[in-house]
């Protein structure tokens, strides 16, 4: 995958330092469902390599149970003030793309891709739909090697010295 840049950081000399990124196509899946309460779900099931050409959704597959739809346009960017969120999701047993997501008529449409935990979390805590898609080795070893580069474990602050827990009072 071509890496590309966009400009978020800076370095010594306060200029700004271009953010690596890879151009990703998001795939979005639409499953016909047995259940009187929701008739379908759609849910991301891979991001791939943004390979150029149209800008605009286009359906992949479909038939009676299910449908894809190509998502393209999309870019993973990496900075250093996440590489925290970056550590922990290739930490994890199975680290993961995340994409926010939302149902614009009848079509499920993704928002942003990232690979930071952290980021991912705020966008949940805001209500917003995230999923997570396994992380194709591509990426993995691209991510892996920005956080080699830039993650730095906070450091353990030495707290207060606390006072003894109340031992009651002594009665003679």
């Amino acid at each position: 995958m071509p890496v590309h840049n966009q400009s978020h950081d800076t370095d010594s000399s306060d200029k700004p330092m271009p953010a690596p990124s890879l151009p990703v196509a998001v795939i979005m899946e639409r499953r016909a469902l047995a259940n009187r309460w929701q008739a379908e779900r759609w849910a991301p099931v891979d991001v791939v390599p943004d390979e150029g050409g149209p800008r605009e959704p286009r359906l992949l597959e479909e038939d009676s149970e299910h449908a894809r739809w190509l998502h393209p346009g999309f870019a993973i960017e990496l900075h250093r003030d996440e590489a925290d969120g970056y550590y922990l999701n290739m930490t994890t047993e199975t680290p993961y793309v995340f994409v926010n997501w939302r149902m614009e008529h009848d079509l499920a449409v993704p928002k942003i891709v990232t690979v930071s935990y952290h980021e991912a979390g705020r966008m949940m805590d805001g209500g917003e739909q995230v999923d997570g898609v396994p992380l194709p080795p591509a990426l993995l070893a691209w991510v892996d090697e920005f956080v080699r580069a830039h993650y730095r474990p906070e450091e353990k602050r030495k707290g207060k010295i606390k006072p003894p827990s109340f031992k009651g009072a002594k009665r003679g």
